[in-house]
């Protein structure tokens, strides 16, 4: 409870445009110290968390245990961790290629589902809180890879997950 907690707080920081990403070039040490902050962490952790989730506990667990092995006792950059990540999924999945629209951009997506019959249509856009007319900046070209998890009704919660990754602006 007390993590869903901190989760929305960073969501509503990170949905105002003066928001910054996880990850950035830094020129300063000054800029270093503003990267880590509350937003960056909880918002890492989150992207960890829905990753696993994506990939399943197995396959997760999996890169971990890579990317500890090949970094052990050495200095490594957030691209290493996606890295080992797509040693274990065989190029079944891009994992650097999704985890890069999450850290690279501020803010987040909200995603529009909308059922017609059998048909399922989803459509993402960047979420702003509240718009602060002297820090807009136009997000248009924003895009997410968003892994979305579905049930349906042959299958109950917890033996039939499917997945879909929303990687356009709008899918079916």
């Amino acid at each position: 409870e007390d993590f869903l907690t901190l989760i929305f707080k960073a969501m509503i920081k990170d949905s105002l445009n003066s928001s910054h990403p996880v990850s950035s070039a830094v020129q300063s040490s000054e800029q270093i110290e503003e990267m880590f902050d509350t937003l960056s962490y909880i918002k890492g952790a989150s992207l960890l968390l829905m990753l696993k989730h994506y990939l399943t506990k197995d396959v997760f667990q999996a890169g971990i245990e890579v990317y500890l092995h090949n970094h052990n006792y050495g200095t490594a950059q957030s691209d290493d961790l996606w890295d080992s990540m797509n040693k274990i999924t065989n190029g079944t999945l891009d994992v650097k290629k999704m985890m890069k629209t999450w850290i690279v951009h501020k803010g987040f997506p909200v995603v529009t589902v909308v059922r017609k019959g059998k048909i399922i249509s989803v459509q993402q856009e960047k979420f702003l809180y509240r718009v602060e007319p002297e820090n807009w900046t136009s997000d248009a070209s924003y895009l997410w890879h968003i892994p979305l998890t579905y049930i349906t009704n042959r299958c109950n919660f917890t033996h039939c997950i499917n997945a879909y990754l929303l990687d356009q602006k709008s899918g079916t």
